[in-house]
Protein backbone atom coordinates (compact mmCIF):
# COMPACT_ATOMS: atom_id res chain seq x y z
CA UNK A 1 0.00 0.00 0.00
CA UNK A 2 2.78 2.39 0.97
CA UNK A 3 4.74 1.48 -2.17
CA UNK A 4 1.73 2.23 -4.37
CA UNK A 5 1.16 5.54 -2.64
CA UNK A 6 4.83 6.45 -3.06
CA UNK A 7 4.75 5.48 -6.72
CA UNK A 8 1.75 7.67 -7.44
CA UNK A 9 3.24 10.58 -5.50
CA UNK A 10 6.38 10.17 -7.61
CA UNK A 11 4.18 10.35 -10.71
CA UNK A 12 2.72 13.57 -9.34
CA UNK A 13 6.13 15.17 -8.82
CA UNK A 14 7.30 14.14 -12.28
CA UNK A 15 4.10 15.33 -13.94
CA UNK A 16 4.32 18.70 -12.17
CA UNK A 17 7.88 19.15 -13.42
CA UNK A 18 6.83 18.18 -16.95
CA UNK A 19 3.89 20.59 -16.82
CA UNK A 20 6.20 23.50 -16.04
CA UNK A 21 8.25 22.70 -19.13
CA UNK A 22 5.19 22.20 -21.33
CA UNK A 23 3.70 25.52 -20.20
CA UNK A 24 6.59 27.39 -21.79
CA UNK A 25 6.90 25.16 -24.88
CA UNK A 26 5.97 26.76 -28.19
CA UNK A 27 2.99 25.62 -30.20
CA UNK A 28 5.34 24.55 -33.00
CA UNK A 29 7.33 22.30 -30.68
CA UNK A 30 4.20 20.79 -29.14
CA UNK A 31 2.85 20.02 -32.61
CA UNK A 32 6.11 18.31 -33.55
CA UNK A 33 5.70 16.21 -30.44
CA UNK A 34 2.15 15.26 -31.40
CA UNK A 35 3.19 14.22 -34.92
CA UNK A 36 5.96 12.10 -33.45
CA UNK A 37 3.44 10.51 -31.09
CA UNK A 38 1.20 9.65 -34.05
CA UNK A 39 4.13 8.09 -35.88
CA UNK A 40 5.03 6.06 -32.82
CA UNK A 41 1.48 4.69 -32.54
CA UNK A 42 1.75 3.43 -36.12
CA UNK A 43 5.23 1.99 -35.55
CA UNK A 44 4.12 0.24 -32.36
CA UNK A 45 0.94 -1.19 -33.92
CA UNK A 46 2.03 -4.86 -33.63
CA UNK A 47 2.83 -4.45 -29.93
CA UNK A 48 -0.38 -2.55 -29.23
CA UNK A 49 -2.55 -5.09 -31.05
CA UNK A 50 -0.85 -7.96 -29.26
CA UNK A 51 -1.53 -6.29 -25.92
CA UNK A 52 -5.12 -5.56 -26.93
CA UNK A 53 -5.69 -9.21 -27.87
CA UNK A 54 -4.91 -10.15 -24.26
CA UNK A 55 -7.49 -7.67 -22.98
CA UNK A 56 -10.15 -8.84 -25.43
CA UNK A 57 -9.53 -12.51 -24.59
CA UNK A 58 -9.94 -11.83 -20.89
CA UNK A 59 -13.04 -9.70 -21.45
CA UNK A 60 -14.59 -12.49 -23.51
CA UNK A 61 -13.75 -15.08 -20.86
CA UNK A 62 -15.22 -12.82 -18.18
CA UNK A 63 -18.49 -12.61 -20.11
CA UNK A 64 -18.51 -8.89 -20.91
CA UNK A 65 -21.26 -7.80 -23.29
CA UNK A 66 -20.63 -7.58 -27.02
CA UNK A 67 -21.03 -3.80 -26.82
CA UNK A 68 -18.37 -3.53 -24.11
CA UNK A 69 -16.01 -5.79 -26.04
CA UNK A 70 -16.54 -3.62 -29.11
CA UNK A 71 -15.52 -0.55 -27.11
CA UNK A 72 -12.41 -2.38 -25.98
CA UNK A 73 -11.32 -3.89 -29.29
CA UNK A 74 -8.56 -2.34 -31.41
CA UNK A 75 -7.60 -3.28 -34.96
CA UNK A 76 -5.34 -1.82 -37.60
CA UNK A 77 -8.06 0.51 -38.87
CA UNK A 78 -8.82 1.85 -35.39
CA UNK A 79 -5.13 2.37 -34.67
CA UNK A 80 -4.72 4.28 -37.92
CA UNK A 81 -7.74 6.37 -36.94
CA UNK A 82 -6.10 6.98 -33.56
CA UNK A 83 -2.94 8.24 -35.27
CA UNK A 84 -4.97 10.38 -37.67
CA UNK A 85 -6.82 11.85 -34.71
CA UNK A 86 -3.51 12.89 -33.17
CA UNK A 87 -2.48 14.57 -36.43
CA UNK A 88 -5.81 16.39 -36.55
CA UNK A 89 -5.22 17.76 -33.06
CA UNK A 90 -1.75 18.91 -34.12
CA UNK A 91 -3.32 20.85 -37.01
CA UNK A 92 -5.79 22.70 -34.77
CA UNK A 93 -5.07 26.20 -33.42
CA UNK A 94 -3.35 26.22 -30.04
CA UNK A 95 -5.60 28.00 -27.54
CA UNK A 96 -2.73 28.65 -25.09
CA UNK A 97 -1.79 32.31 -25.09
CA UNK A 98 -5.02 33.38 -26.80
CA UNK A 99 -6.17 36.78 -25.61
CA UNK A 100 -9.77 36.45 -24.48
CA UNK A 101 -10.21 40.12 -23.62
CA UNK A 102 -8.09 43.24 -23.33
CA UNK A 103 -9.05 46.61 -21.85
CA UNK A 104 -7.51 49.73 -20.29
CA UNK A 105 -8.75 51.29 -17.10
CA UNK A 106 -9.14 55.10 -16.70
CA UNK A 107 -5.90 55.15 -14.72
CA UNK A 108 -4.02 53.75 -17.69
CA UNK A 109 -3.66 50.24 -16.27
CA UNK A 110 -3.98 47.70 -19.10
CA UNK A 111 -5.59 44.37 -18.27
CA UNK A 112 -5.45 41.28 -20.48
CA UNK A 113 -7.27 38.01 -19.95
CA UNK A 114 -5.36 35.15 -21.61
CA UNK A 115 -5.67 31.36 -21.87
CA UNK A 116 -3.09 29.28 -20.01
CA UNK A 117 -2.66 25.55 -19.31
CA UNK A 118 -4.42 24.07 -16.30
CA UNK A 119 -1.23 22.26 -15.20
CA UNK A 120 -1.53 18.57 -14.30
CA UNK A 121 -4.71 16.75 -15.31
CA UNK A 122 -5.61 13.38 -13.81
CA UNK A 123 -7.89 11.18 -15.91
CA UNK A 124 -9.55 8.00 -14.63
CA UNK A 125 -11.43 5.95 -17.19
CA UNK A 126 -12.78 2.51 -18.04
CA UNK A 127 -12.85 0.15 -21.03
CA UNK A 128 -11.97 2.27 -24.05
CA UNK A 129 -8.21 2.28 -24.77
CA UNK A 130 -8.56 5.11 -27.31
CA UNK A 131 -9.15 7.43 -24.34
CA UNK A 132 -5.48 6.93 -23.46
CA UNK A 133 -4.49 8.56 -26.73
CA UNK A 134 -7.22 11.21 -26.86
CA UNK A 135 -6.56 12.41 -23.33
CA UNK A 136 -2.79 12.44 -23.66
CA UNK A 137 -2.64 14.35 -26.94
CA UNK A 138 -5.24 16.96 -25.96
CA UNK A 139 -3.37 17.61 -22.73
CA UNK A 140 -0.04 17.82 -24.54
CA UNK A 141 -1.43 20.26 -27.11
CA UNK A 142 -2.63 22.55 -24.33
CA UNK A 143 0.60 22.38 -22.34
CA UNK A 144 -0.75 20.11 -19.61
CA UNK A 145 0.91 17.02 -18.20
CA UNK A 146 -1.45 14.13 -17.60
CA UNK A 147 -1.60 11.16 -15.25
CA UNK A 148 -3.81 8.38 -16.60
CA UNK A 149 -5.44 5.52 -14.77
CA UNK A 150 -7.35 3.18 -17.06
CA UNK A 151 -9.63 0.29 -16.22
CA UNK A 152 -8.65 -3.31 -15.64
CA UNK A 153 -10.39 -4.37 -18.89
CA UNK A 154 -7.86 -2.48 -21.02
CA UNK A 155 -4.73 -2.49 -18.88
CA UNK A 156 -2.42 -4.16 -21.42
CA UNK A 157 -3.66 -1.93 -24.25
CA UNK A 158 -3.32 1.22 -22.16
CA UNK A 159 0.23 0.44 -21.10
CA UNK A 160 1.29 -0.21 -24.70
CA UNK A 161 -0.38 2.96 -26.03
CA UNK A 162 0.96 5.19 -23.26
CA UNK A 163 4.48 3.84 -23.77
CA UNK A 164 4.29 4.65 -27.50
CA UNK A 165 3.02 8.17 -26.82
CA UNK A 166 5.73 8.81 -24.25
CA UNK A 167 8.44 7.59 -26.66
CA UNK A 168 7.10 9.83 -29.39
CA UNK A 169 7.03 12.87 -27.11
CA UNK A 170 10.60 12.26 -25.94
CA UNK A 171 11.87 11.81 -29.51
CA UNK A 172 10.52 15.27 -30.35
CA UNK A 173 12.14 16.89 -27.33
CA UNK A 174 9.09 17.09 -25.08
CA UNK A 175 9.30 15.81 -21.50
CA UNK A 176 8.87 12.04 -21.42
CA UNK A 177 6.84 12.51 -18.25
CA UNK A 178 4.23 14.56 -20.10
CA UNK A 179 2.16 11.35 -20.27
CA UNK A 180 2.23 9.00 -17.29
CA UNK A 181 0.02 5.95 -16.94
CA UNK A 182 -0.47 4.16 -13.63
CA UNK A 183 0.35 0.54 -14.55
CA UNK A 184 -1.85 -1.12 -11.97
CA UNK A 185 -5.54 -1.92 -11.65
CA UNK A 186 -5.44 -1.72 -7.85
CA UNK A 187 -8.46 0.35 -6.83
CA UNK A 188 -6.44 2.00 -4.08
CA UNK A 189 -4.58 3.83 -6.85
CA UNK A 190 -7.72 5.89 -7.50
CA UNK A 191 -7.91 7.02 -3.88
CA UNK A 192 -4.21 7.93 -3.80
CA UNK A 193 -4.56 9.90 -7.03
CA UNK A 194 -7.58 11.73 -5.64
CA UNK A 195 -5.58 12.77 -2.59
CA UNK A 196 -2.77 14.40 -4.60
CA UNK A 197 -4.04 17.98 -4.60
CA UNK A 198 -0.43 19.07 -4.16
CA UNK A 199 0.29 17.94 -7.72
CA UNK A 200 -3.04 17.54 -9.57
CA UNK A 201 -5.03 20.60 -10.58
CA UNK A 202 -8.14 18.78 -11.80
CA UNK A 203 -9.35 15.21 -12.15
CA UNK A 204 -11.67 13.86 -14.86
CA UNK A 205 -13.44 10.51 -14.29
CA UNK A 206 -14.89 8.67 -17.30
CA UNK A 207 -16.86 5.56 -16.52
CA UNK A 208 -19.76 4.16 -14.59
CA UNK A 209 -21.63 5.86 -11.79
CA UNK A 210 -19.75 3.86 -9.15
CA UNK A 211 -16.36 5.11 -10.40
CA UNK A 212 -17.50 8.71 -10.58
CA UNK A 213 -19.05 8.64 -7.11
CA UNK A 214 -15.83 7.17 -5.72
CA UNK A 215 -13.77 9.93 -7.30
CA UNK A 216 -16.14 12.68 -6.16
CA UNK A 217 -16.14 11.39 -2.58
CA UNK A 218 -12.34 11.22 -2.34
CA UNK A 219 -11.06 14.03 -4.57
CA UNK A 220 -9.33 17.00 -2.96
CA UNK A 221 -9.20 18.88 -6.24
CA UNK A 222 -11.93 19.97 -8.69
CA UNK A 223 -13.68 17.12 -10.53
CA UNK A 224 -15.16 17.42 -14.02
CA UNK A 225 -17.69 14.62 -14.25
CA UNK A 226 -18.67 12.47 -17.21
CA UNK A 227 -21.85 11.01 -15.76
CA UNK A 228 -24.29 8.57 -17.35
CA UNK A 229 -25.26 8.92 -20.98
CA UNK A 230 -29.01 8.42 -20.60
CA UNK A 231 -29.74 10.04 -23.96
CA UNK A 232 -33.35 10.47 -25.08
CA UNK A 233 -35.05 11.23 -28.39
CA UNK A 234 -38.60 12.58 -28.60
CA UNK A 235 -40.51 11.87 -31.81
CA UNK A 236 -43.08 14.63 -32.17
CA UNK A 237 -46.50 14.32 -33.86
CA UNK A 238 -45.17 16.45 -36.73
CA UNK A 239 -42.07 14.32 -37.30
CA UNK A 240 -41.12 12.93 -40.68
CA UNK A 241 -41.45 9.24 -39.78
CA UNK A 242 -38.82 8.08 -42.26
CA UNK A 243 -36.39 10.61 -40.80
CA UNK A 244 -37.37 9.46 -37.32
CA UNK A 245 -36.66 5.85 -38.21
CA UNK A 246 -33.25 6.69 -39.67
CA UNK A 247 -32.25 8.79 -36.66
CA UNK A 248 -33.54 6.40 -33.98
CA UNK A 249 -31.89 3.37 -35.60
CA UNK A 250 -28.59 5.24 -35.92
CA UNK A 251 -28.71 6.64 -32.40
CA UNK A 252 -29.50 3.24 -30.85
CA UNK A 253 -27.89 0.64 -33.09
CA UNK A 254 -24.78 2.05 -34.73
CA UNK A 255 -22.69 1.64 -31.56
CA UNK A 256 -24.98 0.86 -28.63
CA UNK A 257 -22.13 0.65 -26.13
CA UNK A 258 -21.17 4.34 -26.23
CA UNK A 259 -22.37 7.21 -24.08
CA UNK A 260 -24.08 9.16 -26.88
CA UNK A 261 -26.30 6.27 -27.97
CA UNK A 262 -29.95 6.78 -27.02
CA UNK A 263 -31.45 4.72 -24.21
CA UNK A 264 -35.05 5.99 -24.37
CA UNK A 265 -37.41 7.00 -27.16
CA UNK A 266 -40.48 9.12 -26.40
CA UNK A 267 -43.27 9.08 -28.98
CA UNK A 268 -46.21 11.44 -29.37
CA UNK A 269 -49.46 9.52 -28.95
CA UNK A 270 -50.91 10.83 -32.23
CA UNK A 271 -48.28 9.02 -34.31
CA UNK A 272 -47.41 6.16 -31.93
CA UNK A 273 -49.19 3.46 -33.91
CA UNK A 274 -47.43 4.43 -37.15
CA UNK A 275 -44.08 4.80 -35.40
CA UNK A 276 -44.15 1.36 -33.81
CA UNK A 277 -45.38 -0.24 -37.04
CA UNK A 278 -42.28 1.03 -38.84
CA UNK A 279 -39.46 2.09 -36.52
CA UNK A 280 -40.54 -0.30 -33.78
CA UNK A 281 -40.39 -3.23 -36.19
CA UNK A 282 -37.05 -2.04 -37.55
CA UNK A 283 -35.61 -1.99 -34.03
CA UNK A 284 -36.88 -5.51 -33.39
CA UNK A 285 -35.34 -6.71 -36.66
CA UNK A 286 -32.00 -5.42 -35.38
CA UNK A 287 -32.40 -7.50 -32.21
CA UNK A 288 -33.17 -4.49 -30.01
CA UNK A 289 -35.11 -5.36 -26.86
CA UNK A 290 -37.90 -2.82 -26.37
CA UNK A 291 -39.10 -2.13 -22.83
CA UNK A 292 -42.21 0.00 -23.02
CA UNK A 293 -45.20 1.45 -21.23
CA UNK A 294 -48.76 0.20 -21.74
CA UNK A 295 -49.18 2.16 -24.98
CA UNK A 296 -46.00 0.64 -26.40
CA UNK A 297 -47.14 -2.84 -25.42
CA UNK A 298 -50.54 -2.16 -26.99
CA UNK A 299 -48.82 -1.37 -30.30
CA UNK A 300 -46.19 -4.13 -30.24
CA UNK A 301 -47.88 -6.84 -28.20
CA UNK A 302 -45.63 -9.58 -26.85
CA UNK A 303 -42.74 -8.35 -29.01
CA UNK A 304 -41.98 -5.80 -26.28
CA UNK A 305 -41.50 -6.12 -22.53
CA UNK A 306 -43.04 -3.99 -19.83
CA UNK A 307 -40.83 -1.15 -18.62
CA UNK A 308 -40.11 -0.42 -14.98
CA UNK A 309 -39.52 3.14 -13.70
CA UNK A 310 -35.83 2.24 -13.39
CA UNK A 311 -35.62 1.36 -17.09
CA UNK A 312 -36.15 5.04 -17.91
CA UNK A 313 -33.15 5.95 -15.72
CA UNK A 314 -30.77 3.26 -16.99
CA UNK A 315 -27.78 3.56 -19.33
CA UNK A 316 -28.10 0.14 -20.98
CA UNK A 317 -25.04 0.43 -23.27
CA UNK A 318 -26.56 -2.47 -25.18
CA UNK A 319 -29.28 -3.30 -27.71
CA UNK A 320 -32.02 -2.38 -25.25
CA UNK A 321 -34.26 0.69 -25.43
CA UNK A 322 -36.95 2.06 -23.16
CA UNK A 323 -40.07 3.45 -24.84
CA UNK A 324 -42.85 5.72 -23.66
CA UNK A 325 -45.81 7.37 -25.36
CA UNK A 326 -46.36 10.99 -24.31
CA UNK A 327 -48.98 13.66 -24.90
CA UNK A 328 -46.71 16.36 -26.28
CA UNK A 329 -43.44 18.25 -26.12
CA UNK A 330 -44.07 19.53 -22.59
CA UNK A 331 -44.48 16.02 -21.23
CA UNK A 332 -41.37 14.94 -23.13
CA UNK A 333 -39.33 17.77 -21.62
CA UNK A 334 -40.59 16.90 -18.14
CA UNK A 335 -39.61 13.25 -18.66
CA UNK A 336 -36.10 14.22 -19.78
CA UNK A 337 -35.66 16.53 -16.79
CA UNK A 338 -36.77 13.81 -14.37
CA UNK A 339 -35.05 10.77 -15.90
CA UNK A 340 -32.25 11.95 -18.20
CA UNK A 341 -28.61 12.57 -17.39
CA UNK A 342 -28.34 15.96 -19.14
CA UNK A 343 -25.92 14.49 -21.69
CA UNK A 344 -27.51 14.47 -25.19
CA UNK A 345 -31.20 14.68 -26.01
CA UNK A 346 -33.08 15.37 -29.21
CA UNK A 347 -36.37 16.11 -30.89
CA UNK A 348 -37.59 15.00 -34.32
CA UNK A 349 -40.20 17.37 -35.72
CA UNK A 350 -41.01 19.53 -38.72
CA UNK A 351 -42.46 22.22 -36.45
CA UNK A 352 -39.86 24.92 -35.85
CA UNK A 353 -41.71 26.48 -32.92
CA UNK A 354 -41.94 23.12 -31.14
CA UNK A 355 -38.27 22.43 -31.87
CA UNK A 356 -37.14 25.82 -30.57
CA UNK A 357 -39.09 25.27 -27.35
CA UNK A 358 -37.37 21.91 -26.91
CA UNK A 359 -33.93 23.40 -27.64
CA UNK A 360 -34.52 26.20 -25.14
CA UNK A 361 -36.06 24.19 -22.30
CA UNK A 362 -34.08 20.94 -22.29
CA UNK A 363 -31.20 21.51 -19.88
CA UNK A 364 -28.60 19.16 -21.35
CA UNK A 365 -25.03 19.59 -22.53
CA UNK A 366 -26.06 18.98 -26.15
CA UNK A 367 -29.59 19.29 -27.53
CA UNK A 368 -30.52 18.17 -31.05
CA UNK A 369 -33.21 18.95 -33.60
CA UNK A 370 -33.59 16.36 -36.38
CA UNK A 371 -30.20 14.71 -35.92
CA UNK A 372 -28.71 11.68 -34.17
CA UNK A 373 -27.25 12.08 -30.71
CA UNK A 374 -24.25 10.10 -31.95
CA UNK A 375 -22.71 13.42 -33.04
CA UNK A 376 -21.87 14.31 -29.43
CA UNK A 377 -18.20 13.71 -29.94
CA UNK A 378 -15.13 15.93 -30.03
CA UNK A 379 -14.16 14.78 -33.50
CA UNK A 380 -17.66 15.35 -34.89
CA UNK A 381 -17.72 18.83 -33.36
CA UNK A 382 -14.46 19.66 -35.13
CA UNK A 383 -12.43 19.54 -31.91
CA UNK A 384 -10.14 16.73 -33.10
CA UNK A 385 -10.90 14.59 -30.04
CA UNK A 386 -12.16 14.91 -26.49
CA UNK A 387 -11.32 13.58 -23.05
CA UNK A 388 -14.96 13.21 -22.12
CA UNK A 389 -18.46 14.61 -22.37
CA UNK A 390 -18.94 16.76 -19.30
CA UNK A 391 -22.40 16.74 -17.78
CA UNK A 392 -21.31 19.44 -15.33
CA UNK A 393 -22.04 23.13 -15.87
CA UNK A 394 -18.71 24.45 -14.53
CA UNK A 395 -15.95 24.71 -15.92
CA UNK A 396 -16.67 22.57 -18.97
CA UNK A 397 -19.87 21.24 -20.52
CA UNK A 398 -20.32 18.82 -23.42
CA UNK A 399 -17.34 17.53 -25.42
CA UNK A 400 -14.28 18.55 -23.42
CA UNK A 401 -11.47 19.41 -25.79
CA UNK A 402 -8.71 22.00 -26.16
CA UNK A 403 -10.37 25.14 -24.83
CA UNK A 404 -11.78 23.21 -21.87
CA UNK A 405 -8.26 22.06 -20.99
CA UNK A 406 -7.18 25.63 -20.42
CA UNK A 407 -7.92 28.14 -17.72
CA UNK A 408 -7.04 31.82 -17.82
CA UNK A 409 -5.12 34.44 -15.95
CA UNK A 410 -5.06 38.22 -15.94
CA UNK A 411 -1.97 40.12 -17.02
CA UNK A 412 -1.76 43.72 -15.82
CA UNK A 413 0.66 46.20 -17.41
CA UNK A 414 1.19 49.52 -15.74
CA UNK A 415 3.39 52.59 -15.68
CA UNK A 416 3.71 53.13 -11.94
CA UNK A 417 0.04 53.19 -10.92
CA UNK A 418 -0.75 52.94 -7.22
CA UNK A 419 -4.14 52.63 -5.58
CA UNK A 420 -5.47 55.59 -3.61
Amino acid sequence: MTDLKSQIEDFGRRARAAARVLARTSAEQKNKGLLAMADEIVAAAPLILEANAKDVAKATADGLSKAMIDRLTLNQKRLEAMADGIRQVAALPDPVGEQIRDWTRPNGLRISKVRVPIGVVGIIYESRPNVTSDAAVLCTKTGNATILRGGSESIHSNVAIAAALSRGAAKAGLPGDSVLLIPTTDREAVKHLCAMDKYLDVIVPRGGKGLIETVVSHARMPVIKHYDGICIIYVDKEADLQMAENIVLNAKCQRPGVCNAIETVLVHRDIAEQFFATTGQALLERKVEIRGDDATLSALGDKAKGATPEDYRTEFLDLIIASKVVGGVGEAIDHIELNGSHHSDGIITANEQTAERFLAEVDSATVYWNASTRFTDGGEFGFGAEIGISTDKLHARGPMALEELTTYKYLLRGSGQIRN
